[in-house]
């Protein structure tokens, strides 16, 4: 059944190195793998080792720590990439080549029968190598190339017996979750392969893509940590855990969720960055509660405007108080929670105090206090 068999290929190490401020050391990058790997991610995929000499290092180096996450690398179709991917002792390789019109014609050239071939070549060979190496053949720009010509070479590899995953990939973030769900269907249909989707955010689709293929059968989907990435991203590890949480607890239970916040902080103060206030689960206004009508209701049962229990994340929720919109129930809440016993009166006089004064300039925390323990005081 859907959602019930997936791994998530966690790609910060990879993907996440095309972000604008991304620039990780070789330490920081054990780190990140180390954490991921305690979260529970699956794989973990890391940069060309073609990339640059650090780059095939630090793949050894991760591969070295002894995770229970495998350590993928990514390489273009070419047997000197494959060469070097296979030197570095990763437990798989991740090969891709553009099939749109814009890739074939501005990135390598290729026609269709051309990609087929060399393809197969460069499989052939890391298979010939590497017998037991998880291998991987996907498309770039997946939903910008033709659907004939797509389906020729995903057919072409799997007849081929070497590849355990194909890929597909929304590269410029153009894909709509019908679409991606209709290209995933027919994969898993045709070929009975493992399918991984990369899904990029340029239109703010990844999430929902990235579910759509998991709908239509897909095993693998790539995140990274906030999301990180060329341009916009892909689609967040965080925001899929909240999208899989809200369908069905269950299916996120096999990942440690107390260590997303410390994932998000994480990779938020080593590119620089701040963590956004609305981003899924870890942004600073995910479960804050402010209009007087809800906090009254979450008071009472957290799970009528909740859909995610923050505690399941290692977080809380707050109830802020001290501005125009706060209700007598939430005041009350507070008064109760400094151990002060005020009649109902005593509790909206200072419920109206509180909006009088907040419609000039919002109160803190602690003025609210003082007017309750004045009043307690008497």
């Amino acid at each position: 059944m859907p959602f019930d068999n997936y791994s998530i290929i966690e790609s910060t190490l990879r993907e996440g190195e095309q972000f604008s401020t991304a620039a990780f050391t070789t330490a920081q990058k054990q780190t990140i793998a180390e954490r991921l790997d305690a979260f529970g991610v699956e794989m973990i995929e890391m940069t060309s080792p073609c990339a640059s000499p650090q780059s095939a290092a630090d793949i050894r180096a991760v591969v070295g720590m002894g995770l229970n996450a495998r350590i993928l690398t990514h390489i273009r179709c070419n047997k000197d990439d494959a060469r070097q991917a296979l030197d570095t002792g990763a437990h798989g390789i991740d090969m891709v080549i553009g099939t749109s019109p814009q890739l074939m014609k501005h990135s390598h050239g290729k026609s269709i029968n051309q990609i087929i071939d060399l393809a197969a070549d460069v499989l052939s060979f890391i298979r010939q190598q590497a017998p037991d190496v998880i291998l991987r053949f996907s498309t770039e720009d997946s939903f910008r190339s033709r659907e004939s010509d797509l389906l020729r070479i995903y057919l072409s590899m799997a007849d081929l017996g070497l590849v355990q995953r194909l890929g597909v990939a929304d590269t410029v973030g153009v894909a709509t979750p019908t679409q991606v769900g209709a290209l995933v269907h027919q994969l898993v249909r045709l070929t009975g392969l493992h399918v991984e989707f990369h899904g990029h955010n340029d239109s703010g689709c990844a999430i929902a893509n990235a579910c759509a293929a998991l709908e239509a059968g897909a095993t693998h989907i790539d995140t990274t940590i906030l999301g990180i990435g060329e341009r916009n991203g892909i689609t967040p590890l965080g925001g899929l855990i909240a999208r899989l949480y809200t369908l069905n607890r269950r299916y996120v239970e096999k990942y440690n969720l107390t260590l997303l916040p410390q994932l998000d902080l994480l990779i938020a103060e080593t590119c620089g960055i701040e963590i956004p206030f609305s981003n899924y689960i870890t942004g600073s206004s995910a479960f804050i509660h402010k209009a007087g009508i809800h906090a009254k209701a979450v008071l009472a049962d957290p799970n009528t405007y909740e859909i995610l229990k923050p505690e399941d994340f290692g977080l809380s929720r707050e109830i802020a108080i001290g501005h125009r919109l706060t209700g007598w129930n939430a005041i009350h809440n507070r008064a109760l929670a400094l151990g002060l016993s005020l009649d109902e009166l005593t509790i909206k006089a200072i419920t109206l105090t509180v909006k009088e004064r907040a419609d000039r300039q919002p109160l803190s925390l602690s003025e609210v206090d003082a007017l309750l323990l004045e009043a307690a005081l008497g």
